[in-house]
């Protein structure tokens, strides 16, 4: 496997981060809640499901398990456990 394919791109959704954050000023306006922005997709915690902050970098619930879930299929037979996780949580959120 090369290099190139063990990196997954969320590129796309950074391009939609500016248009995100405008709406979101509106919306900081009319919350009090302190807005956090995924270091990946650049969505806030107000647009996801749960945000975990770390060190100078956050990640929403939503890219954490696209990161997980290409760990798992990336040994291309992911355990019947784990996929059952993998399947509540898309249904969810849905």
């Amino acid at each position: 496997m090369s290099d190139s394919e063990k990196i997954v791109s969320l590129k796309s959704a950074r391009n939609k981060t500016k248009e995100v954050k405008k709406e979101v000023k509106n919306e900081e306006k009319a919350h009090s809640q302190e807005l956090v922005y995924c270091s990946f997709c650049g969505r806030p915690n107000t647009q996801v499901v749960k945000m975990v902050q770390g060190p100078g970098v956050n990640i929403c619930s939503e890219c954490t398990m696209i990161a997980v879930q290409y760990l798992i299929l990336e040994d291309k037979i992911p355990s019947a456990e784990a996929q059952k996780i993998l399947d509540i949580f898309w249904s969810k959120i849905k």
